[in-house]
């Protein structure tokens, strides 16, 4: 019987970025980003948007996401956002997890092997056990930018993102209208097995946090906020009380 082949390790950098794409990205369903099974990639001819990161590391950005996202490109009255516009929130994310820089203009391509290519940390954007989108990073080159040269391609880049955002914010209003699924956590715990088999009704669960404290507001497994649990008309709400930056999260 044939082996699986091995899921490759990935770096904390190339984890952290993947962690805060899925945050971002508007697909309708929640996604989890897992280490890629080489087995279960995408099809050779599938559309990718690549782009590439400058900053303390020149790193290159491979993501295929068009079915996970396809709700998303019909926006409201009929109007239409191009795949690379609808992604770019995601990965600009995924590129706060290399420090400052500039992302630089995307381009759609078919994917062909590259994220299974030397130099590539590539993950399967799972929901239920499958992968319906994947997401590849690949590290260039590092190195400290103390040259005038480097510092003027540098402010070049930033004049040129400056330039683009006012156009991407006009064509990201298309996504408004996205639903994404939000989700409200009080506490967690961890049982055994054995533990877990034995649970039933009635039985009490001891969780991780104190009566009282605000509960975790996620999008797509990503805490987006905190609040406090309040009744509107007998059914559950939450008030928030606190906004979390990406800083903050710890993952």
């Amino acid at each position: 019987m044939a082996s699986r082949p091995a899921r490759a390790a990935v770096s904390t950098e190339a984890r952290a970025a993947a962690d805060m794409l899925v945050g971002f990205l508007p697909s309708t369903v929640p996604l989890t980003a897992e280490p890629m099974d080489p087995a279960a990639g995408p099809d050779a001819d599938d559309d990718a948007v690549v782009a590439t990161f400058v900053g303390a590391a020149s790193v290159e950005f491979v993501l295929v996401a068009e079915r996970a996202v396809a709700e998303s490109l019909s926006g409201a009255d009929g109007a239409v956002i191009s795949l690379a516009d609808a992604l770019r929130p995601a990965l600009e994310a995924a590129a706060d997890a290399f420090g400052p820089g500039v992302l630089d203009v995307a381009e759609i391509r078919p994917v062909g092997r590259d994220l299974s290519g030397d130099g590539f940390e590539s993950f399967g954007l799972v929901a239920d056990g499958a992968p319906l989108a994947w997401f590849g990073v690949r590290i260039r080159s590092r190195a400290a930018v103390p040259q005038q040269r480097d510092a003027q391609q540098h402010d070049a880049h930033q004049r040129d993102a400056q330039s683009r955002d006012a156009h991407e914010r006009a064509d990201l209003r298309l996504l408004f209208d996205v639903e994404m699924t939000l989700t409200a956590e009080i506490g967690r715990t961890r049982l055994p097995v054995r533990q877990v088999l034995d649970l039933v009704p009635g039985s009490v669960l001891e969780l991780d946090r104190a009566a009282g404290a605000p509960a975790d507001l996620m999008i797509n497994g990503r805490l987006i906020a905190r609040g406090e649990v309040v009744v509107i008309d007998e059914d559950y709400g939450i008030r928030i009380t606190e906004i979390v930056s990406a800083d903050q999260v710890v993952t």
